[in-house]
């Protein structure tokens, strides 16, 4: 993927529906004759639900180089979010599952080869990595679609190249980093170490399972750490996959432990685990708080968290109308509108209001909704029935609160957690579609008069993960992103993810930064070093 591509350009991208990794359910034996509607308008037409025949290989944790059942022994089910069927049995991690992995992750830091690797050795395995994922993207892909529901399309020709790319970009880094020779008052040779801070706790969501593993374990194996990192529990396929691949990289035994559970035994035990040094969690900001008070009840332990959001996303009156509905339109419902960062309050000039809305609406109208293994996809299921069930609810909720539903706000088919994209106008700041992270295919219109009240309109959230911006003046748009309190504003454009660009949030949508220079701060501690000079030559 070329480092500054836009997402979307890439999911313009075709692929072919006679991949090796997709076949039709021959007889339909593993979903029984399961049938997806394409559409959500009355002239729909059915699909065949398509069977990925990758090999579901690796179900088991992976703790000290070795893929082991629970010390339990229990598992669970991991299922297709497009009919609600198991997938796969996988291990059930819990407390002392934890503490398997993280005393395999000390081991690891404190005796293993990983810290005392010269960095460039460090950087050569994660190149080897990346060389895997490409040349098993195909399956992971398939993967990823499967066990989490968004298409197949976004996942090989944007998500996985994106994984690549953010490893080699952090293997770029492993010999860079460095401390400082540092200037003091007297006769003091003073220098700065910067040390890897030991064992990472990392916790990563379901909606972009691979990219957030490489969010969190780039930065951290570049910097010398070892790790323990909790997948989500809806979709725990991809990392165990992986996983296998950093084996025959070379990554040593115990440096990346991985383990599959659910956040109330497994990441509530690795939150406030005594043993582990810092903590990086990427969910809701309600889970965040938890999250917070676990590591600081425990041993104090650092935590960069990336929370929820419910970014504004701003048209002005001399914007072109027709790309700012298009752009919008991918703001909101990219990855099924299950996106922190979605462009989720959609302000719109009141001179251009009217028209947006019809052309928003008509724009909905036209998103192919299916299942996400067909070539033409949109817009697949969301992750599970609880995911469903909250965006229906916000949906009731805008009716309620005299919102015009302008189309959508109901299923597509019978099966699995489809949802139809759903556009309401009229929309109020008191609303609840306009206050909380819906996470779904659910767009809010809202009309504003002037520059000054956008801009505090925008801000008046708990949130300040993301904004967007769309005019043609240079002077608005330097105006309003300078007073938007938000981690990152888009001007003109929305969803520029590249590995070099810091993501974080304002407020109550976290702190810290991922990616970029600035995330390997995270997994650093800085030591100064003072020695006495004894009859310096200079000082």
């Amino acid at each position: 993927m070329a480092a500054r591509s836009r997402v979307s350009s890439l999911l313009s991208r075709s692929f072919s529906a006679s991949s090796p990794f997709l076949s039709r359910s021959q007889g339909r034996n593993l979903n029984n004759g399961s049938r997806i509607v394409r559409r959500f308008g009355t002239s729909s037409a059915a699909e065949e639900v398509i069977s990925p025949s990758v090999q579901v290989s690796y179900t088991k944790l992976l703790i000290d180089g070795n893929f082991v059942d629970a010390a339990s022994g229990k598992t669970f089910p991991t299922l297709d979010p497009r009919t609600g069927e198991v997938i796969a049995h996988v291990a059930e991690g819990d407390a002392e599952d934890i503490n398997r992995a993280v005393k395999a992750a000390r081991k690891a830091f404190d005796e293993g080869p990983w810290p005392k690797m010269t960095a460039y050795e460090r950087s050569r395995v994660m190149l080897r990595f990346a060389d895997l994922v490409e040349k098993h993207s195909e399956e992971l892909a398939a993967l990823e679609s499967w066990d989490n529901g968004k298409t197949y399309e976004q996942a090989l020709t944007a998500e996985i190249p994106m994984v690549a790319r953010l490893f080699r970009y952090y293997a770029g880094w492993a010999d860079k980093i460095h401390g400082l020779t540092v200037p003091a008052d007297g006769n003091y040779h003073v220098q700065t170490l910067h040390e890897p801070i030991g064992v990472a706790g990392q916790i990563i969501p379901w909606n972009f399972p691979l990219l957030m593993f490489a969010w969190k374990v780039g930065p951290a194996l570049a910097c010398g750490n070892t790790i323990v990192l909790k997948t989500a529990e809806q979709t725990p396929l991809t990392a165990f996959y992986v996983g296998k691949l950093f084996l025959e990289a070379g990554l040593p035994p115990g440096v990346l432990n991985i383990v599959s559970g659910f956040g109330a035994t497994a990441g509530a035990s690795l939150a406030s685990h005594m043993d582990v040094d810092k903590l990086a969690f990427t969910g809701s900001t309600d889970t965040g708080k938890v999250i917070l008070g676990l590591a600081a009840n425990s041993n104090l332990k650092p935590v960069t968290l990336e929370l929820g959001g419910k970014s504004p996303f701003i048209v002005f009156e001399d914007a072109d109308i027709d790309k700012a509905v298009e752009l919008a339109h991918f703001a909101l419902f990219f990855n099924q509108g299950q996106c922190c960062c979605a462009g989720s309050r959609t302000y719109v000039h009141e001179k251009v209001y009217d028209e947006f809305v019809e052309k928003a609406k008509a724009r909905a109208l036209k998103r192919v909704v299916g299942d996400p293994f067909k070539k033409g996809i949109e817009q697949g299921p969301q992750i599970d029935s609880k995911q469903f069930e909250k965006v229906m609810k916000y949906i009731r909720s805008g009716v309620e609160s005299n919102a015009t539903l302008e189309c959508g706000g109901g299923q597509v088919g019978d099966r699995g957690y489809f949802i139809q994209p759903t556009v309401f106008s009229n929309v109020k700041d008191d609303m609840l579609i306009a206050q909380d992270e819906i996470f779904g295919p659910v767009q809010s219109i809202l009309k504003f008069s002037d520059v000054d009240e956008v801009i505090k309109r925008a801000n008046d959230t708990r949130y300040g993960l993301a904004a967007g911006v769309f005019t043609k003046s240079l002077d608005t748009a330097n105006r309003v992103s300078r007073a938007l309190k938000a981690g990152t504003v888009w001007v003109n454009c929305f969803d520029v993810f590249d590995a070099a660009i810091p993501f974080g949030g304002y407020k109550m949508s976290g702190n810290g930064r991922e990616k970029g220079i600035y995330s390997l701060n995270n997994y650093l501690q800085v030591k100064a070093v003072v020695t006495p000079l004894n009859n310096p030559a200079w000082i």
